[in-house]
């Protein structure tokens, strides 16, 4: 992997308690991801990871969707604050909101997002009640790069769980968050691994 004098500077997006987001701010901080996590931003004032991630001295935005008219409103906020803080890279964790194609277009490559089944299989919602109803025998997380599309992005890697007799959606949620708190930060590391090498051979290129 390029050398580089600072890490990447990371935002990430939450929603709620932020639990992957924790897993990735440690992994910061722990050297595991070549990244500084420079910004924890919600669509939401009452996420309790905004607290969390003030309490360890993180810069945080909350940026409330339901005050625009439009999502691209929103976005082009989001946006400033993303600017004044110098990102480089982010990661959803948690992000309960569809992104338009005028942002996701903008982070190509340099977004990335983890979702509760094992892409392609259950886009979108209530994916443990889908696998369970399907006779599936396992279950599982994907991060993957975020495109315009709905979860259709490629994946970055994954982790599996197997649907045990008698799950419900809740019992086997529990079991999937637990792989997704260590699939997460090994994914990130693989992506910024990815978006470095690109940045050296465009700067090899100019």
């Amino acid at each position: 992997m390029p050398e580089r004098e600072e890490p990447v500077r990371l935002a990430i997006f939450i929603s709620g308690r932020g639990s992957n987001m924790k897993t990735l701010v440690e992994a910061c901080l722990d050297g595991d991801v070549v990244a500084k996590p420079v910004l924890v931003l919600s669509n939401s004032y009452s996420a309790a990871g905004l607290e969390w991630a003030s309490e360890q001295g993180l810069p945080i935005a909350a940026i409330d969707h339901r005050a625009y008219d439009d999502r691209e409103s929103f976005e082009k906020d989001v946006q400033q604050t993303l600017e004044l803080h110098n990102v480089e890279f982010i990661a959803l964790a948690g992000f309960m909101r569809v992104l338009t194609s005028w942002f996701t277009e903008q982070w190509e490559g340099r977004m990335i997002n983890i979702h509760p089944s094992l892409l392609p299989k259950y886009p979108g919602l209530h994916t443990h009640k889908r696998a369970i109803e399907a006779g599936d025998a396992e279950a599982g997380c994907s991060v993957h790069w975020v495109t315009e599309g709905v979860d259709e992005g490629a994946v970055i890697d994954q982790e599996r769980v197997a649907i045990q007799e008698g799950d419900t959606p809740d019992t086997l949620a529990e079991r999937v968050l637990e792989r997704e708190h260590i699939l997460y930060p090994r994914a990130l590391a693989k992506a910024i691994e990815d978006f470095l090498d690109r940045e050296a051979e465009d700067e090899a290129e100019a």
